[in-house]
């Protein structure tokens, strides 16, 4: 072809072709149309390898940090240099951080409207106080809670208990069930004097042989009710005492979820048939199932989905067999999925009877309704119960919320992410399988755990900060500001480390 009798046209032609084809081989996202925002960066600028010099642990000054475990220490942050989407490390390493502090920054770093809070005035005494929630609250602490998390309370919710994190929330929520259960028990009396004697040494009936049905692969907590409950990960649990209470399978579905319709509806019904069958084992041995606890996408144990039909089912269930049903709304609650809560997707008007959160909420607790009210005080109850100051920031945050309408932003970005991610499964079907996501709430599986770290850690080399969870699943929690603009900047680097890949 480099004959000089070959026109120059031809030649031409030749190197287009060339062209052309290498691209049809290469996954190369469209760049979405980019604000101007003195907010955020424009892209990831990557100065050094992830840890660098400045936040390995082993020379001084961080050799010192040995006042808690730092096994789990990625790296150290400069919050003060880091805004919005962007988080940069102490080397000066600027990343698109799609796992936002394990799903828990709702509106990005820095974002203006909580710097202008917390220099509000009007503010200052919830900041500089932290009351004893549950003896001796501000007097504007009603008012303040209906501003902020009673103005987003999921459907047949009326009552808010909060709380300071997921784990603690999960665990009082656990105590209100069993309360509940047996004050419908008994009925109108009240306890026995042989309840009351035996509950001090750990012995029934004061103390009962009541349980909570939780399922495989699902997340909690990692205090001792909810390790009970979490089935996620060995790491959790390995030498830990726990309870003898029911573990249901979850469903496996196939993806794409139009291709195994029947497949799936199949697998369900299974499950909600042995979800039936260990309520009535449990209680023919003693322990009868006061409370049922799901997570509406299990996050920590894989991002695995069920369907609208199932949870609908599995909420009919625990009504017939006299159930407390608790919704874990710790990681998916806050608008990630395109919806404030996620039960919302189901399009029931019954949808729980308690409902935790944390994490995107920045405060935790629990909704429950009207009749898991505990009859006396001091029964769910601890010193802070919560923090006022982070009801400021709620607050704000739904604001920004409202007035950007960023549960539609979500849509469009979750929308972006999820059809470039069954892109580039296609295009590299020896690396990636499963994509699937509700919103940003996305995930996809790598071949192998192994595969999976080393793709999350390459990625981070060129400046995008992702999750792992369950065995081979990558996961996506952005924050609700992330654009579409945004998911094109993760696929075209993500597809580089693909193409790159061995």
């Amino acid at each position: 072809l480099g004959c000089p009798l070959i026109p120059d046209v031809v030649l031409c032609f030749y190197h287009f072709c060339k062209l052309v084809f290498f691209l049809s081989c290469r996954y190369v996202s469209k760049t979405a149309a980019q604000p101007v925002s003195e907010f955020e960066y424009d892209a990831p600028s990557m100065k050094t390898p992830v840890p660098g010099p400045k936040s390995k642990l082993s020379p001084p000054p961080h050799s010192l940090f040995i006042s808690q475990n730092v096994g789990a220490v990625n790296f150290f942050c400069n919050y003060e240099e880091s805004r919005g989407n962007y988080l940069v490390d102490a080397d000066g390493n600027r990343m698109l951080d799609l796992y936002t502090q394990i799903s828990s920054v709702p509106i990005g770093y820095n974002h203006p409207a909580l710097m202008k809070a917390i220099t509000n005035p009007n503010n200052l005494t919830a900041f500089v106080n932290r009351p004893a929630l549950g003896i001796l609250p501000p007097e504007n602490f009603p008012e303040k809670l209906i501003e902020s998390l009673l103005s987003v309370a999921p459907a047949g919710m009326t009552r808010v208990q909060t709380m300071a994190c997921g784990s603690c929330s999960n665990e009082n929520a656990f105590k209100a069930m069993f309360i509940w259960y047996k004050i419908k028990e008994r009925g109108a009396s009240g306890p026995s004097a042989e309840e009351m004697s035996s509950c001090m040494i750990n012995q029934g009936p004061g103390c009962p042989d009541l349980s909570i049905l939780s399922f495989m692969g699902g997340f909690h907590g990692r205090t001792m009710g909810c390790l009970a409950t979490t089935h996620s990960k060995v790491i959790h649990k390995l030498d830990i005492p726990s309870f003898d209470w029911p573990i249901a399978p979850f469903p496996k579905l196939q993806y794409p979820l139009e291709q195994f319709v029947r497949e799936n509806a199949q697998e369900e019904a299974r499950c909600l048939e042995e979800v039936e069958d260990l309520i009535v084992k449990w209680r023919q041995k003693g322990k009868p199932v006061a409370g049922i606890i799901v997570e509406p996408i299990q996050a920590e144990g894989g991002d695995n989905h069920a369907s609208h039909d199932f949870f609908i089912k599995l909420r009919n269930i625990a009504r017939k067999h006299g159930c407390a049903f608790h919704v874990d709304e710790v990681q998916t609650g806050g608008g990630t999925t395109g919806k404030f809560w996620a039960h919302e997707h189901w399009g029931t008007g019954d949808p729980a009877d308690i409902v935790s959160f944390s994490k995107k909420m920045l405060t935790g607790g629990y909704y429950f309704k009207d009749e898991l009210q505990p009859d006396k005080g001091y029964r769910i109850f601890n010193t802070w119960m919560g923090d006022p100051s982070k009801n400021v920031f709620l607050s704000e945050v739904l604001n920004v919320i409202r007035r950007e309408n960023l549960l539609e932003e979500v849509t469009r970005s979750g929308k972006a992410l999820l059809q470039g991610l069954y892109e580039l499964q296609a295009q590299y079907p020896h690396l990636l399988s499963r994509a699937r996501g509700l919103g940003t709430f996305c995930a996809i599986d790598a071949r192998d755990d192994v595969t999976r770290d080393n793709l999350i850690l390459k990625t981070r080399d060129k400046g995008v900060l992702l999750g792992g969870c369950g065995e081979m699943s990558i996961r996506f929690r952005p924050s609700l500001v992330f654009k579409e603009y945004h998911a094109h900047q993760f696929l075209n680097i993500f597809n580089d480390v693909l193409a790159e890949y061995k």
